[in-house]
């Protein structure tokens, strides 16, 4: 994801400095050139030399190092900078940013990013005792940076070094590399847009123990939730019940029901430009519901089931111009026929369609294989993951759907 992209992680002097190692792994791992500066206080918690071995990069901490070779290096590297992260972040260096001090490599590079056009994704990640970081001028400090455009990653709570609890501990590395990708990993193309995905299977209730639903996992949909954030758009996604977790940087609605989430749907559908109808909705739901267990018999049992509502025909019927609705249709036989026709018949603008039965799609899988159905033909695409799936068919919408003024 970070293929040609110059990611500069600024370490400072905290003890959370070691979960730094990780990050610039995982970043390299995406293909990023990884760059790190470290101020001399950091030495003292995590050695130069590690980071040097992961990156395959100079460690700088020096701002004249005459061992090597002479140029202005703060400058060079802000120049080709897509992403500056400091993290941890101490007290002393955010102090030292917010009031424009430039003293040592990190706050010099820092610095030059900046004041630079285009702009560099600037992030700061506080890290300290709780007591430090609550202190009215560190929050001061804090909010003039995020007036700046810098973006601040807030403290995550929990038990600190230090032996308190609180706010001051320093996000995980998932978390940390989560906000990287959002800042430059991906077109902002989708700025502007308000986006909602629906996602997971829903759950139809027979008595208080059991229920109706089926084997979606929710990973589709939280694939498209999570490129549409990456690419710049307001996404809300609406989860059922999903096996894996919602993403980041979306305004998560939670549902049981079809019920439950035709209306959470419906009622949001003309705020929005894209809809993405992923989730796994039950078509039937029990007639009569039983307010205790049922129990068991010796004899057979039937259950009388009626239709849950249409969401997609709803959302097809009453589609505002200039919206664009996506279904996806997933089918055991005569895929491309059953999905041409509900194309049609519901109104949308396009299809995702797969066959349970194709080896690496489906349900509960972290690859897919789909054909996109639109009015204008179909495009079939091969094995890949979930996420590269979701980028296609943002790929697709975006070659339709206008670009805000404010997308880059």
């Amino acid at each position: 994801m970070l293929k040609g992209k110059t990611i500069v992680l600024g370490v400072t002097g905290s003890i959370a400095a070691y979960k730094l190692a990780n990050l610039a792994s995982m970043l390299v791992k995406q293909h990023a050139d990884v760059q790190v500066i470290m101020t001399q206080n950091a030495t003292n918690f995590i050695n130069p030399i590690t980071f040097e071995t992961l990156t395959q990069n100079r460690c700088l901490v020096d701002t004249f190092d005459r061992n090597f070779e002479f140029q202005v290096e703060h400058v060079s590297l802000a120049k080709k900078a897509d992403a500056f992260l400091v993290a941890p972040a101490s007290a002393n260096v955010i102090g030292k940013i917010a009031g424009g001090i430039a003293d040592d490599m990190l706050t010099t590079t820092l610095m030059a990013c900046a004041g630079r056009t285009p702009k560099c994704a600037l992030m700061i990640a506080p890290a300290m005792n709780t007591n430090m970081y609550q202190n009215p001028i560190v929050q001061e400090n804090i909010a003039k940076l995020s007036r700046y455009g810098y973006e601040i990653i807030a403290p995550a709570v929990g038990h600190l070094a230090c032996g308190d609890t609180g706010s001051g501990k320093l996000p995980e590395e998932t978390v940390l590399m989560e906000y990287v990708l959002r800042a430059c990993a991906f077109k902002k193309d989708m700025v502007g847009k308000h986006v909602l995905v629906t996602a997971g299977a829903t759950r139809e209730s027979i008595d208080p123990v059991r229920f109706i639903t089926n084997h979606s996992t929710g990973k589709m949909g939280v694939a498209l939730a999570r490129m549409a954030a990456y690419r710049g758009a307001e996404v809300t996604l609406v989860a059922a019940a999903m096996e894996v977790a919602p993403p980041m940087f979306c305004e998560v609605i939670h549902v049981t029901s079809a019920a439950d989430m035709f209306e959470e749907v419906t009622k949001r559908q003309q705020d929005m430009d894209i809809i993405l109808k992923a989730a796994a909705v039950a078509d039937y739901r029990p007639a009569v519901v039983s307010g205790e267990k049922i129990k068991k018999k010796e004899e057979k049992s039937s259950l009388s089931l009626e239709r849950t509502g249409d969401i997609l025909q709803y959302l097809g019927d009453h589609k505002r111009p200039g919206q664009y609705l996506c279904g996806f249709s997933m089918e055991t036989e005569h895929m491309l026929e059953h999905s041409q026709e509900k194309l049609h018949k519901k109104h949308a603008d396009m299809i995702v369609a797969n066959n349970l039965r194709t080896p690496g799609a489906g349900f509960g899988v972290d690859t897919n294989i789909v054909t996109l159905i639109t009015e204008n033909g179909t495009r079939e695409l091969g094995l890949h993951s979930k996420n590269e799936v979701a980028g296609e068919i943002l790929d697709e919408i975006m070659n339709v759907v206008t670009p805000t003024p404010a997308a880059e």
